[in-house]
């Protein structure tokens, strides 16, 4: 095998709840995640030397070490250097369709899929929860963006336990092209703001992150319950994002106006999305989305909801 094809899904949260600080210096969270039909498409070829080099469509991404994709595919040069020897680096593409610094995982979905990529190239015959774990080292949402489908996510997001996966669930996903949060910003705001209410005990920590397993959002999913999913949704970062990015206070309540079932940011922002009924029901709210903010910065998408991560187009 000398070269592949492979989509990355990008990822919202359904569920974002901060719990407390973790010994590590993270958050404790309890989250639920969600796959969407969103996705970048990457290009994976044996590169016949020891290089590793990632080209990307979008100028705002960079090609350098820093790219997530790029690490991803030197921590397995450095974890599997008998293989790097025999099989040689990678040239990666990366044709950017999820929006940039966007709050759904775009880099990490990119980095699992080059994980994905290269045990299949390298033919090194890793089990899902082995690349998972090396996904790990590199960000909390890259185990999730290698499974995909529904999960609940506790620790800082990496432990995973995954739900009878949604799909057919159509949303319309909206994200002003020159906005970004950063997730560091968002996260220190919020303990800054809200810190002296955090959870600390181990036992108690332990405790908050197992009840999201049977709270309302786990048990509307379970049910499939499309507008009761809709109406759980929560995220604890809105109140430090929402206070300081008007435009997406007056995203979500265009969602809102124009019939949205239920809307939310997602993870740190600035993306919002909103749930809706039918992809005909999807289409319409973006179209009255439009017309209340013809800004052409914001960049609407149609999509929906589906039960997988990674997934590989050609071998």
């Amino acid at each position: 095998m000398q070269s592949l094809k492979i989509n990355a899904p990008a990822k919202i949260n359904l569920y974002l709840e901060i719990i407390g600080d973790r010994e590590d210096g993270f958050h404790e969270l309890a989250m639920v995640m969600q796959s969407i039909a969103l996705a970048d498409e990457m290009e994976m070829v044996l590169s016949g030397n020891e290089a590793i080099n990632v080209q990307c469509d979008r100028a705002d991404v960079p090609n350098d070490k820093t790219n997530l994709a790029y690490r991803a595919a030197a921590l397995m040069a450095h974890k599997f250097p008998q293989q790097y020897g025999k099989y040689g680096g990678v040239e990666i593409a990366i044709r950017k369709h999820i929006p940039v610094a966007a709050g759904l995982a775009g880099g990490s979905t990119d980095a699992a899929a080059v994980l994905v990529g290269i045990d299949l190239l390298w033919e090194l015959g890793l089990t899902q929860s082995e690349i998972a774990e090396i996904g790990a080292e590199l960000g909390s949402d890259i185990p999730f963006c290698i499974a995909g489908g529904t999960a609940i996510a506790t620790g800082r997001g990496e432990k995973l336990s995954p739900l009878l996966g949604l799909d057919n669930i159509y949303i319309v996903l909206g994200k002003h092209q020159s906005q970004a949060v950063s997730t560091a910003w968002a996260y220190k705001t919020y303990r800054t703001v809200y810190g002296e209410s955090y959870i600390r005990d181990r036992n108690s920590l332990a405790a908050r992150a197992a009840a999201v397993h049977s709270g309302e959002m786990v048990k509307a999913i379970l049910h499939r319950d499309v507008k009761e999913i809709a109406s759980k949704l929560y995220n604890d970062l809105e109140k430090v994002v929402l206070p300081e990015y008007a435009a997406v206070v007056e995203l979500k309540a265009a969602f809102a106006k124009a019939g949205a079932i239920g809307t939310i940011m997602s993870g740190s922002g600035p993306s919002v999305f909103a749930i809706c009924e039918s992809p005909q029901h999807a289409q319409l709210v973006k179209q009255q989305v439009r017309s209340q903010i013809p800004d052409p910065d914001l960049e609407l998408f149609v999509t929906q909801m589906v039960s997988h991560g990674i997934q590989v187009v050609n071998n």
